[in-house]
């Protein structure tokens, strides 16, 4: 539905971006700072002339029709555009309560009561087996821990976590945190950084939750060293609920990353211990679907007194993490300010073929970022295997960015220096403060610093590149075909009992509770993604001359595939731009 200052577009015309390896080539899922919609363009306040030229040179330049359109200003406000994510069951997602559920707060209470009726218990046993497997001294600590934990009253001093000897055999350090998940139910075990490189210290404290008043001390950051705390290896869970806390994350004028990143930082956990379906744009007020890893509700919904455009609510818990795609779409609610066409008959024929024609379903500009640095090419950069030269692209300076963002790049780029860089940065800056933090430890070691990444933001540079190499097959599959017809060597989903089709299948990855090392960086490969288990069995073909003469496809059914290394082409000569183009970027 249209009217002169709002453009509602409802989440049956967009397709989720990852649920396959392929995409559907007629509707469009996201919108961008220009948008030809079925012959519309939609100016932002950048000047048309270089949104025009940035468009085509990730792969804009192909219409739906051939309307002369009209001129509008596209978020010139960020609540111009609101977005809501829609779930694989078709639900769209609102914030709708910030309280947290009581039958989440009952099974939350009777687990710490589990956990409190095992303080004051002997465990000699437990401490001499401990003294086999670590030693006197650390055994020797424990127990003066672990008697204080029993001893002392609510009102006396905080307890402080013990820090165990160091150690360099990751090993031995893994059974340790092993044998406390397993012997000892209220405490929480972590990594921390050792006396030198090459070893690491495990540090022990009371689980959070018991004796509550004790452990606001453990959130004081002076209090923890310059290392967060993080449960995510902890058994102490209830086992009748799931292990994942699952809410609604509302934002304003934020991306993704960046309010995780926040509440993270809030709750002392790292980013990987969040899980979401997609990224949403930071110019917008926009609402998705979030899953943590093992936190209580309560402690989420207590942020929302110190949030600043930010709301979370909805709980409930979930068995499983949220992962990339793992959502049927979005819908948005567009508002456009000042419109200018020749006429409102103009206005009327564009949105009259929005709604029956559909438009290419073009990844946006957002996808490419907007500074001097596009992030396609950092993630041309990295399937390349050139770790240096990605790096240097997202550290260095850049146009268009803020004074105090420039003036950090530059500074680095001059001085090499990274404690006075990363005192300038702001730490919405992600992945260049990742960067820096892995490099401080691991000098020249550009590939480890590039892990250091957060997974989900390193695989946008790497989705980046695959978008532009989709949007150039797209543009080009409408300049040479139109939008009416299938063509021969289409690639449309099979139909029905069809023998000539393929299958591919996709690797799952499985969810890791081990909390050993979890401040290392180099957990992954910098182009390795989550795949989602649902993706084994897509079936598509090429469409034949048959398959043509008897109308068993239309236009609506042509897919395009994001490229990878598990995927089928266009058997026509559109697979030839992909071939093509990426010998050139």
């Amino acid at each position: 539905m249209w009217c002169p200052s709002t453009l509602s577009l409802r989440c049956f015309s967009f397709l989720k971006p990852y649920p396959s390896s392929y995409r559907n080539s007629n509707y469009r899922k996201t919108t961008t700072a220009t948008i030809p919609i079925a012959g519309c363009c939609l100016n932002s306040l950048m000047e048309t002339a270089k949104t025009t030229t940035d468009e085509f040179n990730v792969g804009i330049f192909s219409y739906v029709s051939q309307l002369p359109g009209f001129h509008a200003i596209l978020k010139q406000r960020y609540s111009d555009f609101i977005v809501n994510e829609v779930d694989k069951d078709g639900i769209v997602v609102h914030l709708t309560s910030l309280e947290v559920p009581p039958q989440i707060v009952e099974a939350i209470q009777e687990g710490e009561k589990e956990i409190l009726n095992q303080i004051g218990k002997s465990y000699t046993v437990e401490i001499e087996l401990f003294r086999s497997l670590a030693g006197d001294s650390d055994a020797e600590r424990l127990e003066a821990f672990i008697t204080q934990v029993a001893t002392q009253s609510e009102d006396n001093s905080y307890i402080y976590p013990i820090i165990l000897s160091p150690n360099s055999d990751k090993a031995h350090r893994t059974a340790i945190h092993n044998f406390f998940k397993e012997k000892f139910k209220f405490l929480v075990t972590d990594t921390v950084d050792g006396p030198d490189a090459s070893r690491k210290c495990i540090r022990v404290r009371l689980k959070s939750g018991v004796h509550s008043n004790r452990v606001r001390n453990f959130k004081k950051l002076k209090d923890r060293g310059d290392q967060p705390f993080d449960s995510r290896g902890s058994n102490n869970w209830p086992q009748h609920l799931g292990k994942f806390l699952r809410f609604h994350l509302y934002k304003e004028n934020k991306d993704t990353h960046e309010a995780i990143g926040l509440i993270g930082k809030m709750l002392g956990i790292q980013p990987r211990s969040f899980g979401f379906a997609g990224t949403k744009d930071k110019r917008s007020v926009s609402t998705q679907r979030v899953t943590v890893f093992k936190q209580h509700a309560s402690r989420l919904a207590a942020l929302n007194d110190r949030l600043i455009g930010i709301r979370v609510g909805n709980f409930c818990h979930v068995t499983e993490k949220l992962l990339l795609g793992q959502l049927l779409g979005n819908r948005f609610t567009i508002t456009l300010q000042g419109v200018v066409a020749d006429s409102e008959d103009t206005i009327k024929m564009s949105a009259d073929s929005l709604g029956k024609r559909g438009f290419i379903n073009y990844f946006g500009l957002q996808r490419f970022g907007i500074g001097y640095m596009p992030t396609h090419l950092i993630g041309a950069a990295l399937l390349r295997g050139e770790w240096k030269s990605a790096v240097s692209m997202i550290l260095d300076p850049r146009e268009g960015e803020r004074d105090v963002v420039r003036k950090a790049r530059e500074y680095y780029k001059e001085s090499g220096d990274i404690e006075g860089t990363l005192r300038q940065l702001p730490r919405n800056l992600i992945a260049e403060r990742a960067i820096l933090q892995c490099m401080k430890k691991c000098p020249g070691n550009y590939l480890q610093a590039l892990k250091a990444i957060p997974t989900t933001l390193r695989m946008m540079y790497v989705h980046s590149y695959q978008s532009y190499l989709w949007n150039h097959a797209a543009s080009v599959r409408v300049q040479k075909y139109g939008t009416d017809e299938v063509v021969v060597g289409d690639l449309v989903y099979f139909k029905g009992d069809d023998t000539e089709r393929e299958t591919l299948g996709v690797n799952s990855e499985c969810e890791d509770d081990s909390c050993d090392d979890m401040y290392d960086c180099s957990n992954s490969d910098p182009t390795s993604g989550t795949h989602h288990p649902e993706r084994k069995n897509t079936h598509v073909k090429a469409a034949t001359a048959e398959d043509i003469s008897l109308g068993n496809y239309t236009i609506d059914d042509v897919i395009l595939p994001l490229p990878g290394s598990r995927v089928s082409y266009p058997t026509n000569d559109i697979a030839k731009v992909y071939h093509d183009l990426a010998k050139k970027v």
